[in-house]
């Protein structure tokens, strides 16, 4: 490696110590604590072994603004970590960059998250990234990875696919979100049946009789969170109705 070549590394290198030495100086030994209980550390949770350093999102979000340009191989470096805290400052980075990026820095973001899922490991951290890095990039692209990872055996690449539509629905375009659904509509895990029900009732604050046409076909089937949460802003009549089914 040349002088110069040694020199970004050293600087790249200094820069993610940047980042991490900026979220232990915000952390908070008592939030640790908290956020421990209310990501279900414990053993046989869903977020077990999960490690955190008692950070807040407001905090995270100051930070990411003022690292915002941290080179995209420390921010996965940054993903990769064993604290959650640090990995979704990492995708909130992520975000902010994929939203200022040209075309290839955008599908060198995309490609690193698809590859990096298995630190994308808990809710918060797939509904803060999902639909505006995976659902953002396949806005005008085949859209079959969604599909793929609605399959997947991980938890949270299922949750990646639903959370991912809800870049489409905010635009009225409720295909892929519907097709996901469908997919996952007999899913066992709890945090999908919320993420299912959470996009179904997106799509009826937009359009009512479109999310009825998907429940009448699937509700009896459905878990009762997830109708739970698909009918929530619904009158209480046909709340009541559903939940008849």
């Amino acid at each position: 490696m040349g002088a110069r070549g040694a020199a970004g590394a050293k600087s790249a290198t200094g820069a993610l110590s940047a980042v991490r030495r900026g979220v232990r100086q915000v952390a908070r030994a008592e939030r640790a604590e908290s956020n421990r209980w209310f990501f279900k550390t414990a053993p046989g949770e869903y977020g077990a072994g999960d490690r955190f350093l008692g950070v807040t999102v407001p905090q995270l979000r100051v930070l990411a603004r003022t690292h915002a340009d941290v080179p995209l191989k420390q921010a996965v470096t940054l993903l990769q970590s064993p604290w959650h805290e640090e990995r979704l400052l990492a995708l909130i980075i992520l975000v902010g960059r994929y939203v200022r990026a040209d075309a290839g820095e955008r599908e060198a973001i995309y490609k690193a998250y698809l590859r990096n899922t298995r630190w994308i490991n808990n809710w918060d951290l797939v509904d803060s990234s999902a639909a505006q890095i995976v659902g953002a990039h396949l806005e005008t692209r085949d859209r079959g990875v969604l599909g793929r990872l609605a399959r997947s055996k991980s938890v949270w690449e299922r949750r990646i696919a639903m959370i991912a539509t809800y870049h489409y629905i905010r635009q009225h375009d409720f295909k892929d979100a519907l097709a996901v659904a469908a997919l996952l509509r007999r899913d066992e895990h709890d945090l999908i049946h919320k993420a299912v029900g959470w996009m179904l009732r997106e799509i009826g604050k937009r359009d009512r009789p479109a999310e009825e046409r998907f429940l009448r076909a699937h509700a009896p089937r459905m878990p009762r969170t997830m109708l739970r949460y698909a009918i929530e802003k619904f009158p209480p009549p046909l709340r009541r109705k559903y939940m008849a089914f």
